[in-house]
């Protein structure tokens, strides 16, 4: 991987598009998650006889999400803190 580019405004526009790909899918996956499990808990009370059940979903799934965002967010900050050491010439 070359040393991001700072110099230049294109640099940085390339360096947050880089930032930006980095743990896309599970930030992605785990929006999705929270976002149907805050769904289902909202729904669990007109679910009937299977409310608890719903209801249990929906806060696993808003655990499951979460988790899977605040890793996509450790994955984006050690890959930054990586790019970072290049560019001072650490080690990789």
């Amino acid at each position: 991987m070359t040393k991001p580019d700072f110099s230049t405004d294109a640099g940085v526009a390339a360096y947050r598009a880089e930032l930006r790909a980095v743990g896309r899918t599970p930030r992605l996956a785990g929006f999705a998650l929270v976002v149907l499990g805050a769904i289902a808990v909202w729904t669990s009370p007109q679910a009937g006889g299977v409310g608890e059940t719903v209801q249990f979903v929906g806060y696993a799934a808003l655990a499951g999400g979460w988790m899977l965002m605040l890793a996509a967010i450790f994955m984006r900050t050690r890959h930054h803190r990586r790019r970072m050491r290049e560019m001072e010439g650490g080690r990789p």
